[in-house]
């Protein structure tokens, strides 16, 4: 008999976070052995009146392709997908991967090809731009040990992010979002961390469980050229299969001009992959009341409770500073007091101080009120 939190997760990414309407073409990619979900999301698609499709992927398999690929394969790979993209509506993208750092020995140059020949072009450009879509993780052992749990602690711990009421939580974003779009200064302090910029004119989008799974922030992007001063990370990244740690950056008039870490020169050689790598596309403030600690997965990483992430990269179309790359890498600040703690000011005012959002209108958005 199959888990109803199983069902109820199926329901939502269907009918909630893509929307499915009858007629509608949804591909599924499975990364992973995973089947009661996605068997369950076929089952809701064709209920709904959609056309089901899969895309089954192993992480293996596609290791060995990438350690071996070449530029012809790769544009004639991404040439097939990207023509299936084209005719889907939807997009549900299954994470369920055994190990994380499988694309670890896969070298730099063949990634670095991949993410601007495949994933760029077939992902970037087309599913996101393009079709309703929403990319989650599914708990495995694997999840579990990097999370420091059990693995039936951390199936509880997961479906009490991922099925929250997060309808309730899109409501309590739109005091957050208002006030970014009217924002234009930008400072974020804490140790190590002086940071200021500009967001206006920028935009702010809310993100409450219709593009990932589990959500939790809203973002919008800093005027390409206006960040200045440092930025030092204290959460743990992947990237290409590789653990970043302490990454710090600093910045002059936009611009990455000093990049350091636990592996500083990988660092710049991901940072030297195109001009705007060394620019940032995104400023996002997380606030999930469930996610605590980092787990080396961007998906829940990302909307800590008490972070931010501030992105070298592509920019989003909707918060779109000018800025293109064919990386797009979120760096996880956690601000509360066991972190560090710090500080966040929009046009000089106080909103936020150790993870805690301060000004009423705010309020909607911390720990106790999203539960």
């Amino acid at each position: 008999m199959r888990d109803p939190r199983i069902q109820k997760l199926a329901q939502n990414l269907v009918n909630y976070s893509v929307d499915m309407q009858p007629g509608e073409n949804v591909l599924v990619e499975m990364i992973g052995s995973e089947r009661d979900l996605l068997n369950a999301i076929i089952e809701e698609v064709s209920k709904g009146g959609g056309r089901p499709f899969v895309q089954l992927t192993d992480r293996t398999v596609q290791r060995a392709m990438l350690k071996n690929a070449n530029k012809e394969q790769l544009e004639l790979w991404a040439e097939l997908d990207l023509e299936r993209m084209k005719k889907m509506d939807c997009y549900i993208g299954i994470r369920a991967g055994e190990n994380v750092n499988d694309m670890a020995d896969v070298p730099e140059e063949n990634m670095k090809l991949y993410n601007a020949l495949y994933s760029h072009p077939v992902h970037s450009e087309e599913r996101v731009k393009r079709t309703k879509w929403v990319v989650l993780r599914y708990p495995n052992a694997s999840m579990a040990q990097l999370a420091n749990t059990s693995t039936e602690a951390f199936e509880d711990f997961y479906f009490d992010v991922c099925n929250l009421d997060y309808s309730k939580m899109d409501r309590a974003q739109d005091p957050l979002a208002e006030l970014m779009r009217n924002t234009d200064k930008v400072r974020i302090v804490g140790p190590g961390t002086d940071l200021s910029f500009s967001i206006k004119n920028i935009g702010a989008e809310k993100c409450s469980g219709q593009k990932n799974i589990p959500d939790g922030e809203v973002y919008t992007a800093p005027v390409r050229d206006s960040v200045n001063g440092t930025i030092a990370y204290n959460t743990p990244t992947l990237y290409n299969g590789v653990t970043f740690e302490n990454i710090k950056f600093r910045f002059e008039n936009g611009k990455i001009v000093e990049a350091t870490g636990s592996d500083t020169k990988r660092l710049n050689e991901i940072l030297d992959s195109d001009e705007g790598a060394r620019y940032i596309g995104e400023f996002a403030i997380g606030f999930n009341p469930y996610i605590l600690t980092p787990m080396k997965d961007i998906l829940f990483d990302e909307k800590i409770a008490g972070s931010l992430h501030f992105t070298p990269g592509q920019a989003y179309d909707v918060t779109d500073n000018g800025n293109r790359s064919s990386i797009h890498w979120d760096l996880v600040l956690i601000q509360r007091p066991e972190y560090g703690g710090g500080e966040i000011y929009f046009d000089d005012r106080l909103i936020r101080k150790d993870g805690i959002f301060v000004i009423p209108e705010l309020a909607a958005l911390n720990p106790e009120n999203l539960k």
